[in-house]
């Protein structure tokens, strides 16, 4: 049944007007609809809702991640557009310059404005 079915984060924000400047004017993405419960952005061919809620940014692990061709092409522009990539210690995940390997993949993590923990990752066999 959900098999052949889309699948699209939903994404918390306490404050959504700060939230939408950050999708739409930091990350460059469009909004396709706006209603009272909240924002739907266009990313690619996907699809994620931003709603309000006091509970954002309490998660401590990834709301979403981009796939990208290249990683440090995908850090330097947003670099550029003022996002700031986290740095992590810990077993089994450490990041230099922001960026993390596996053998498979590379991946930085950024927060969005209210907190949300985002990445970017790229496959090494692409």
């Amino acid at each position: 049944m959900l098999n052949d079915q889309p699948i699209s984060p939903t994404i918390p924000a306490a404050d959504l007007d700060r939230a939408k400047r950050f999708y739409q004017d930091t990350l460059g993405l469009k909004v396709v609809e706006e209603r009272d419960e909240g924002i739907k952005f266009e990313s690619g061919e996907s699809v994620f809702f931003l709603y309000p809620t006091p509970y954002a940014g309490s998660a401590q692990h990834t709301q979403a991640t981009w796939t990208v061709s290249d990683l440090d092409e995908t850090m330097a522009d947003l670099r550029g557009r003022g996002v700031e990539f986290e740095e992590y210690d810990l077993p089994g995940l450490k990041t230099v310059n922001g960026v993390a390997e596996t053998e498979t993949e590379r991946g930085a993590w950024f927060k969005d404005t209210e907190g949300n923990i985002l990445a970017v990752s790229q496959d090494k066999k692409a």
